[in-house]
C-alpha cells in the first residue's frame, strides 16, 4: 500500500509533525501581521517586500501539506534547482 508515487509514510509523518507544530503557528503570525501592513503598501512601496515576504510564511502551510501528501524527503524539499539556459 504505497503513496501513489513513491511516497514514504514516514517522511509523511514528519511534514504532518513540521505542519502542526512550526506552520501553522508560523502562518497564523505572519496572517496577523500581513492582514496589518498590507492596506499601507499602498501608501508605502518600501512595505511590499516586507509583505511579499509575509506571504511567503503564509504559503508555508501550503508547502507543507504537498510535501506530507507526496511524502518527500525533507531534503528533497528544499533542493534548488538550476533551469538549464535558453
Amino acid at each position: 500500500m504505497g503513496m501513489g508515487n513513491g511516497g514514504n509514510f514516514l517522511w509523511s509523518l514528519l511534514w504532518f509533525i513540521l505542519l502542526l507544530v512550526i506552520a501553522f503557528p508560523l502562518a497564523g503570525f505572519c496572517a496577523g501581521f500581513y492582514i496589518i501592513f498590507v492596506p499601507f503598501t499602498v501608501c508605502i512601496e518600501g512595505l511590499k517586500g516586507f509583505t511579499d515576504f509575509l506571504l511567503k510564511g503564509l504559503n508555508l502551510t501550503y508547502l507543507a501539506a504537498d510535501h506530507m501528501m507526496k511524502g518527500t524527503p525533507v531534503g528533497d524539499a528544499f533542493k534548488y534547482t538550476k533551469r538549464p539556459p535558453r
